[in-house]
């Protein structure tokens, strides 16, 4: 966490990865992040991982947010979410939401009462159809390029990558909209659909026009870079672990380290080639150098194989499971000063960490834990709209605004 934002408010109404991702940031970042919650949560309140009936995925997504629960199935409560969004101040009138466009969370509703009103949308399909990550990459190619060479059928990803990259580029774009505000005064909204982010991303990585320039279709190539070398190796003592040389230099570590350089040497001369300034060569010339590689690693234990990489700078990393990176990566453990051990709502101790950057000259701050569902609903109304403590506590009696999930620690 860091101080940086210290002074913005950004009201969130949201729920799943991406607009929640896009607030986490910000809040990373020393905004105020204040979550306008159903009362009994949204539809994500109890989703897995789950710690009995604490989502420990929920938790993640809100740390260091506010959370005010309300009823937004009664008129007073979504008038309410209103006056919070549209509420005044210089550095508020910021809005993250996945809300449908039209409703009474549409930007042009919300302008009414706030005409400089920043608003984050995020949806799934540019036309405003319903769409999620896994169904946004459906239609990338993705899972028709992943997995085995020779093999029909999908092969779905596991990382929800197009929901993260969209919290993180709306996280940008509302700062940027925010300093067009101070400029001119003027608010707008920005959508952002996951699929658009997509195929932007495709576009910037060449393979929009690899298929209208070239024709082609990427294949499969199953654990191969594509474009370079890399691949998975097995050592001898049966341990899996991921060798890439992009770079000139980092070919050449593979090649030292592995003593190698005398059949690469070989494989140069028959195909009249050099291999050292030329990732693509490297990969189109694979089934040459993936058995050289392939023996080399089978004939060295992992141990042997990691120290030998780590002094002649090979770019590797083992296979693991998270567990096993969890006990032994100096990243994930308590001395890194991104990482904070917080109890959360669900009643769990555990790590958790802040932003992923590092700032050469702003503090870091401790990571803060999720907010219980509610938790900040009289707090949020007093420092907000400046309500009484009997009104707030008319609106709670009437069912209108909450302060805990039922069950909710």
């Amino acid at each position: 966490m860091y101080d940086i934002l210290a002074g913005m408010r950004v009201i969130e109404a949201s729920s799943f990865v991406a607009a929640p991702s896009c607030a986490l940031h910000l809040a990373q970042l020393g905004a105020e992040v204040v979550r306008i919650d159903p009362i009994g949560g949204g539809p994500d309140y109890r989703r897995w991982p789950r710690l009995g009936e604490h989502s420990l995925y929920w938790e993640g997504l809100q740390k260091g947010k506010r959370s005010i629960a309300i009823n937004l199935r009664e008129a007073e409560g979504r008038e309410l979410a209103v006056r919070l969004i549209t509420a005044p101040g210089e550095q508020a009138g910021l809005f993250v939401t996945n809300f449908p466009r039209e409703g009474f969370l549409s930007h042009e509703r919300l302008c009414r009462h706030r005409p400089d009103l920043v608003t984050v949308r995020v949806q799934g399909w540019a036309d405003g159809r319903s769409g999620l990550d896994y169904t946004i990459n459906a239609v990338t190619g993705y899972p028709l390029n992943t997995g085995p060479e020779g093999t029909d059928g999908p092969v779905n990803h596991v990382m929800p990558g197009w929901d993260l990259l969209t919290g993180a580029l709306g996280a940008m774009h509302l700062l940027a909209a925010e300093r067009h505000r101070r400029a001119t005064g003027e608010g707008q909204e920005i959508a952002l659909p996951l699929s658009s982010v997509a195929f932007s991303a495709l576009g910037a990585l060449g393979q929009i026009a690899e298929v209208e320039v070239l024709d082609e279709d990427r294949p499969r190539l199953g654990n191969n870079v594509f474009g370079a070398f890399g691949r998975d190796f097995r050592s001898r003592d049966g341990r899996d672990l991921m060798i890439v040389a992009v770079t000139a230099k980092q070919w050449t570590s593979v090649v030292q380290a592995l003593d190698i350089g005398g059949e690469i040497a070989a494989i140069e001369r028959e195909r009249g080639v050099d291999l050292t300034p030329d990732e693509g060569l490297r990969y189109e010339h694979r089934e040459a150098i993936n058995p050289v590689v392939a023996r080399a690693v089978a004939e060295r234990d992992f141990a042997a194989l990691a120290a030998r990489f780590d002094e002649t700078g090979v770019c590797w990393g083992p296979y693991q499971n998270l567990s096993e990176t969890m006990a032994t990566h100096p990243e994930l453990q308590p001395g890194n000063p991104m990482m904070g051990t917080i109890t959360q709502p669900s009643g769990a101790t555990y790590r958790a960490p802040g932003s992923p950057a590092w700032y050469s000259r702003s503090p870091r701050r401790p990571v803060r834990p999720a907010p219980a569902l509610g938790a900040d609903s009289f707090s949020v109304l007093g420092d907000v709209l400046g309500m009484d403590s009997a009104a707030v506590g008319d609106l709670h009696a009437r069912g209108i605004v909450a302060d805990t999930a039922p069950g909710a620690a």
